[in-house]
């Protein structure tokens, strides 16, 4: 079998290599003036407070049958521990807070990440040149991992800090599992994240970075797998640990014995991560109660694939409810992600690194995300921007694909972002300013 010759570094270069009249960073001009909210009761303070002149929106505008905008409209949004208690177009109570027609959605969720190891908060430092692909990267990481440790507690904080000033509540974290670091980086990052813990959500992923069996990982990823972890990682089988068979099998039983989801990293893009994923699909067929709690990340072999068969595999992990965790790749990794949305494949994405020795770029936007994936796969419509801010939010919009409102009812979680826009589909194609985060009730933006 031929491995792949795609090592992370290659792929971070595909990452930061425009296309041709490629627009990264839109202007984030609105046609709103500038607006700040004036809260009247102190942050992360309130339980129950009502937000006026919200604007929500209700439906699309037709020109026969083609959607040519989004209706919108201004409401009140009665929040209360944590919940949305109501939505009402009532003339609100006289201590209601002025959101002064900032468009309001879902709060956004970077679903691949790594927090508990960033230059971010600390000195700037660009990436160096690197030789010998992620096996290079690794005797690099052994080398600086002991001292990159001393302050990543601190470092995640200002991360998450970073996020949220763009929108994101909520992060999926993979987290370092390995001899070097042991244990350590889960529970320096575990720290970071009980300081957190009324303002930020998190899921962890036990991360073997250095492969399972390259280096002798095993051991310390048992041990992870008996913490409050939410995901059992894993990383190129083929090409680090020389055989799918063996490390798929441990990880898949390692998350089955613990009742844990299963987040692999998949750089490989030949031979050998077309049967990566092939192996995983018949493994979670096989085990059931793994359908909707697995997911690959990066998983380049797609794209490298003709189309039948990206539409064949795109079926299969459809039926299998795996999900693709995508960083939204540009240059010669183009990544078919209408094609697995149209098989109904769950498909989120994430910054990834930001700022550390793997990455020197990342705006910690996953918006900015929803807008690189609108560009690159033509969605310019009304309708398709607000259909793909659900990479940004990782689901839920506001509207359904035939404009009924389903987005926020009482009931609902009250982890919102308030931007300044009139609608989605300006949201994404700007990459709208954001001007208040609320997590669970409470304004930590």
């Amino acid at each position: 079998m031929k491995p792949s010759t795609l090592s992370r570094k290659a792929f971070l270069q595909n990452s930061v290599v425009g296309l041709s009249g490629l627009s990264l960073v839109p202007s984030p001009s609105s046609q709103f003036s500038e607006k700040e909210i004036i809260w009247n009761t102190p942050t992360g303070t309130a339980r129950h407070y009502t937000l006026k002149n919200v604007r929500l929106e209700t439906g699309f505008d037709y020109d026969g049958e083609e959607i040519v905008g989004t209706k919108t409209g201004l409401f009140s949004v009665e929040i209360e521990n944590g919940k949305i208690k109501n939505v009402s177009t009532q003339k609100p109570p006289a201590d209601a807070i002025d959101a002064k027609g900032l468009l309001m959605l879902p709060s956004f969720k970077d679903m691949h990440i790594h927090l508990d190891k960033t230059f971010y908060g600390d000195k700037w430092q660009a990436t160096k040149r690197r030789t010998n692909g992620v096996k290079g990267m690794i005797a690099l990481e052994q080398q600086i991992l002991p001292e990159m440790l001393k302050n990543s507690t601190q470092k995640a904080e200002k991360l998450i800090e970073l996020l949220q000033s763009r929108g994101t509540g909520f992060a999926r974290s993979h987290v370092n599992i390995e001899p070097t670091s042991k244990l350590q980086s889960l529970k320096n990052l575990q720290a970071a994240l009980r300081n957190k813990k009324d303002v930020f959500g998190a899921e962890l992923v036990a991360f073997p970075q250095h492969g399972v069996f390259y280096t002798d990982s095993a051991p310390y990823m048992k041990e992870a797998a008996q913490t409050d972890i939410d995901f059992i990682g894993g990383v190129d089988p083929f090409t680090l640990d020389g055989a799918i068979e063996k490390t798929m099998d441990f990880t898949i039983q390692l998350a089955l014995d613990h009742h844990k989801g299963i987040d692999i990293h998949l750089h490989e893009s030949g031979e050998s991560g077309l049967k990566t994923i092939e192996y995983l699909i018949a493994k979670v067929n096989e085990n059931p109660i793994l359908k909707g709690k697995t997911y690959v990340s990066h998983a380049f072999a797609l794209a490298k694939l003709e189309k039948a068969k990206q539409e064949e595999i795109a079926e299969k992990l459809g039926a299998a409810r795996i999900g693709i965790l995508s960083t939204i790749p540009f240059g010669t990794t183009i990544m078919p992600i209408p094609t697995l949305l149209k098989y109904g494949v769950n498909v989120m994405t994430g910054n990834d690194s930001i700022v550390d020795h793997w990455n020197t770029f990342g705006t910690g936007s996953v918006l900015q995300k929803a807008n690189l994936a609108a560009q690159l796969y033509g969605y310019s419509t009304e309708f398709g921007l607000s259909r793909i801010l659900k990479l940004a939010t990782a689901g839920p919009l506001p509207l359904t694909d035939k404009g009924e409102q389903q987005w926020p009812k009482a009931g609902d979680d009250a982890n919102v972002v308030l931007v300044d826009a009139s609608c989605s589909a300006e949201a994404v194609s700007r990459i709208s300013p954001i001007k208040s985060l609320i997590y669970q009730g409470t304004v930590v933006y």
